[in-house]
């Protein structure tokens, strides 16, 4: 009735090295080649990848169903922190790639700010030399 202590730790990592194995020759082979297809500078964009990323994850599924695994399971974790690891490393939360604005979008909140500055410098000297002679 009850299961050996090795194959009850067995079954909580989700079959073991068999499964890890067919993830790894099925899901993670095809995966490869698909992002291998995938310019590079597309990785990190998220339309581009959404459909190859979401096959994985079904395949790793797939395969659980298959191999009577639980998923998801601490090898599937474990596998998919290699995957992002390898392939989106580079790519912030959002999933698109950090890099500064062009020059015409970005110049004008840099200006702006110092142009106020230096009009209100301007407006509190001009008033402070009006009132003096005021007085």
């Amino acid at each position: 009735p009850f299961a050996r202590p090795d194959t009850a730790c067995v079954w909580a990592l989700g079959c073991g090295p068999h499964y890890e194995y067919a993830i790894e020759e099925f899901c993670l082979a095809k995966f490869r080649l698909d992002m291998q297809e995938l310019d590079q500078g597309h990785w990190c964009s998220w339309e581009d990848t959404v459909e190859l990323y979401g096959e994985l994850t079904n395949c790793t599924y797939l395969v659980a169903l298959k191999m009577d695994c639980f998923w998801p399971n601490l090898l599937v974790d474990d596998f998919f922190i290699r995957v992002h690891k390898t392939y989106f490393h580079n790519c912030s939360l959002s999933g698109r790639l950090l890099r500064d604005p062009p020059n015409r979008i970005l110049g004008p909140f840099i200006a702006m700010p110092i142009l106020v500055t230096l009009l209100v410098t301007a407006l509190v000297v001009w008033r402070s030399k009006r009132s003096e002679g005021i007085v």
